[in-house]
């Protein structure tokens, strides 16, 4: 053996020393799941904090107490969810310092004066929260509820920047700046280099829109279940409309989720190809068809519940024969988005087929055909918004039925440019194709602002054709909103792995290497296990935390007994 092999040999036995061991799951499970659960308690408490704000200036503007109402119900869930929050992640730093000391020396010498930060920002945060929480009576009089609001827009400020750094340290790994080695010193790197790496800025965009979506879906989730436990139809209308804000928050940003994750998926290939391919080509291809059924899953519960919400609005029934034909289009969208490029098969089944790819469904399993498929369901879930919108509303303006051809015109011209690019992708090479999901995200982005505006525009002192019966919904409507919130949560955790599974062996790409009994990357199968039982444990969590919710509200409510009583 030569002194090279055997100098390597010393080398991978020193870093394997190097590693702590966790019984029965192991290091990395231990470690995952901790980081999982963390960032799904993250992602709440900066995503519900949105809704609050924007929900409380409603509230204010409108001089509508209900809109208040809510606004502090949202932030109730704060106060418990953020030592949630803070529990996970001080188990994760335990397990990571403890498990993969070697690893966290590292991130620590790079991050640890954004590090120091971060802790400080997260105390600053939650003494706000508590400020903002706690406060909300005594400063909702006068100009002091302006100041109260103001609160609020720090407390969504701080909580951003803590995000901004985390992903610093996440992106760090995946895409760390060019020349960097694991004995690099800090001070050649510098931490603001490490920071603004090539892949910060899309991922601090799509976990912004995600964090709205998920906080959304938790929220809807936690009215669905104070909407099946109320007593009085009183409280059963409140918790229905709180139900339908959440979900329209969710829904509303998850239709432009996508567009944010194409960005994503673009620098990740342009700051290394090979990770990119590993990502959409390798042995994580098969990822994205169980991505493609669970947002399948999602698109078609938000548009039920919604086709369900219309049966209590007077003048919906004028809009219920379309929706047969949006499920229709839904669901063969969906079978389009979720058919696989390379098919599982056997021997005798390749034989048949005369390769690996069916004749038929090798054409449904490109690019072309899921680019325009979603761009399809994001169109039409849409439009099943505007009519729950547009239901109960008939409108006054001169020009309302030019207004109406006009908003159709641009859905049909949307949905012809996605067509037409989806279609003539199929005659192009490549890298052509893949600029043509520009030109229909674009499509599909301007037919939703343009339609959005003259609908503002048509709905400007129109006639009421009845008040929507809040509290009138069937329960089935609020297992769709349990749905979504499961659904959510799970596909948090199946994004998560493929953001870091692509690294493959390497604890920082390229930089240091994964030289414990875990550094292969787990299959599909062990890491959709792993997932439920982070969803699991947050999700039970998070029961706890709605009960304790309601019992705080109890104690409240419950009147205190006469003097001498």
């Amino acid at each position: 053996m030569n002194t090279e092999l055997l100098a390597l040999v010393q080398a991978v036995a020193d870093t394997t020393g190097a590693y702590g061991r966790f019984p029965g799951i192991g290091a990395r499970a231990a470690v995952w799941i901790a980081a999982q659960v963390h960032l799904m308690f993250a992602a709440f408490v900066l995503g519900v904090p949105m809704f609050a704000v924007i929900t409380e200036l409603i509230g204010i503007v409108a001089k509508d107490e209900k809109y208040d109402k809510l606004s502090k119900e949202f932030t109730r869930l704060l106060v418990f969810a953020y030592s949630a929050t803070a529990l996970w992640g001080a188990v994760l730093v335990f397990f990571l310092t403890t498990l993969y000391p070697r690893f966290w020396g590292h991130m620590a010498q790079i991050f640890g004066l954004s590090m120091w930060i971060y802790v400080g920002l997260f105390f600053v945060e939650s003494f706000t929260l508590y400020l903002y929480y706690y406060g909300w009576d005594r400063w909702r009089a006068g100009r002091a509820k302006w100041g109260h609001w103001g609160l609020g827009l720090l407390l969504n400020a701080w909580g951003t920047a803590v995000m901004f750094i985390a992903n610093g340290w996440l992106t760090y790994m995946m895409s760390p700046p060019s020349g960097v080695t694991a004995e690099t010193l800090p001070a050649e790197v510098g931490t603001w280099n490490a920071i603004a790496n090539a892949t910060w800025m899309p991922i601090n965009i799509h976990r912004l829109i995600a964090n709205a979506v998920f906080g959304g879906s938790i929220v809807a989730a936690y009215a669905a279940y104070r909407f099946l436990a109320a007593r009085s139809d009183e409280e059963r209308a409140h918790y229905d409309w709180m139900g339908y804000v959440g979900n329209f928050i969710a829904i509303s940003t998850f239709i432009v989720l996508p567009f944010a994750g194409y960005w994503l998926g673009r620098e990740i290939y342009e700051y290394n190809q090979q990770m990119g391919i590993t990502m959409m080509g390798g042995f994580m291809s098969w990822l994205w068809i169980v991505q493609a059924v669970l947002i399948g899953v999602l698109f078609l519960a938000a548009n039920y519940y919604l086709w369900i919400g219309m049966g209590r609005i007077p003048g919906a029934e004028r809009f219920m024969p379309y929706t047969k034909w949006m499920l229709l289009l839904l669901v063969i969208c969906w079978i389009v988005w979720a058919t696989p490029h390379t098919m599982i098969a056997s021997r005798e089944e390749l034989a048949a087929m005369g390769g690996s790819h069916h004749p038929f469904l090798n054409v449904l399993g490109v690019m072309s055909a899921k680019n325009t498929a979603v761009n399809l369901m994001i169109l039409t879930t849409f439009l099943s918004f505007l009519m729950y919108r547009r239901a109960n509303k008939r409108p006054t303006v001169p020009w309302a039925r030019s207004g109406t051809i006009v908003q159709a015109g641009m859905f049909a011209l949307a949905a012809g440019v996605v067509l037409f690019y989806g279609v003539y992708g199929y005659f192009v090479e490549a890298i052509v194709r893949i600029g043509f999901s520009v030109y229909q995200v674009a499509a599909v982005l301007a037919c939703i602002i343009s339609v959005t505006v003259i609908d503002i525009a048509l709905g400007r002192r129109a006639e009421s054709r009845g008040a929507i019966r809040w509290g009138q919904m069937p329960e089935r409507s609020q297992y769709a909103l349990f749905v979504l919130a499961v659904t959510f949560t799970w596909l948090m955790g199946l994004m998560g792995f493929a953001r870091s599974g692509i690294r493959q062996h390497w604890h920082i790409w390229e930089v240091m290497r994964d030289t414990s009994v875990d550094a292969a990357t787990p299959a599909l199968g062990y890491a959709a296990n792993i997932i439920s039982i982070c969803v699991l444990i947050f999700l039970s969590l998070v029961a706890f935390i709605f009960w304790l919710g309601g019992l705080a509200e109890r104690v409240v409510a419950k009147p205190r007994p006469a003097a001498g009583g």
